[in-house]
């Protein structure tokens, strides 16, 4: 979703050196990311591996399997041995929402991992092309209840930026259509050329765009105002009460991973979280952090974002590629 590249930027498999390794761990740490290397999810996965690798004392790889929508990476670590060895760098998609998508999903989310801890939300930005005639919301509403027809980009069938305009249509009554590409980059780039009207796309994604005049942010996909665009009004407060479509990030383990194990992991990344530095660069990516850094409410979010989707799933017929 990011289509530029900043700092964070490292190479496919990240290796940190290793530190006071524990005798019988000879084997790395290896963090999953069920994504492409270069994407916000990966380069979030990064830096906080960097992190880790003091707080546990031990080498940490990043490791990248991509494809179906993440669930090629969340299925390698629900088969993997439970032995805290193997983390999930989980996102919205293979911890929740792809259970509506993927009808022959081959791993169970709650039955097939342990939850670690949440670190965050990503929100989406709803940008237009300067051409389109609107200013909030309300105008492009407006836009279409006139009989005007738009559409917006997403980066593929199923993806948050394609069920954040599904969401959209639902709550709005809009008919919106929809574009998929192969990735955020060709979506952004037909945005900006005007082919098409709009996308929902991640804040740091649009920002440099929105800053040039290249695209127009009408609104935040989250319910709280981001940090990074603070004077930019939420999709909520613009007659949408409730519309949240954004993109949490949590940490996992194969179920049957020992509570000792899990209990290291988490008390890791609760330090990795509250170092300065790195809440610095998280949220300099649009991150909230979670204020609660336990296994109990990743559980919790991942229940509320399975049932809050698969609604909006059923109820727009969105299909997966």
């Amino acid at each position: 979703m990011i289509a530029r590249r900043s700092a964070l930027a490292a190479p496919l498999l990240l290796a940190l050196p290793a530190r006071a390794q524990p005798a019988g761990n000879a084997r790395p740490v290896t963090l999953v990311v069920p994504f492409a290397p270069g994407g916000p999810t990966d380069l979030i996965a990064r830096r906080l591996a960097l992190s880790l690798h003091p707080l546990l004392g031990e080498t940490v790889l990043v490791e990248n399997r991509a494809g179906a929508g993440g669930n090629v990476g969340a299925e390698a670590v629900a088969r993997a041995a439970p032995d805290g060895r193997t983390v999930l760098f989980g996102t919205s998609g293979p911890l929740a929402i792809n259970r509506a998508l993927y009808p022959g999903q081959t791993y169970d989310p709650v039955k097939d991992f342990s939850p670690i801890a949440p670190l965050g939300r990503i929100p989406n930005v709803l940008a237009v092309n300067p051409n389109i005639q609107a200013r909030d919301v309300q105008a492009l509403i407006a836009l279409d209840k006139g009989g005007e027809r738009l559409s917006f980009g997403s980066s593929g069938n199923g993806a948050s930026s394609h069920l954040a305009g599904a969401l959209f249509n639902r709550m709005a009554g809009t008919h919106f259509e929809h574009v998929p590409y192969r990735g955020t980059g060709p979506a952004l780039n037909d945005a900006l050329a005007g082919h098409v009207a709009m996308v929902f796309t991640d804040v740091l994604t649009a920002l440099p765009h929105v800053q040039e005049g290249r695209l127009r942010a009408l609104g935040v996909t989250t319910l709280q105002r981001s940090p990074v665009l603070p004077d930019l009004p939420t999709i909520a407060e613009q007659g949408l009460p409730g519309y949240d479509a954004s993109v949490f990030f949590g940490l996992v383990v194969p179920a049957a991973t020992p509570a000792a194990a899990r209990e290291t992991l988490r008390a890791a990344l609760a330090s990795a979280l509250a170092e300065p530095e790195l809440r610095r660069t998280l949220e300099g990516q649009g991150m909230q952090i979670a204020s609660a850094i336990t296994p109990g409410a990743l559980s919790a979010l991942m229940a509320e974002e399975t049932e809050r989707w698969a609604v909006v799933i059923r109820d727009t017929g969105a299909r997966a590629d």
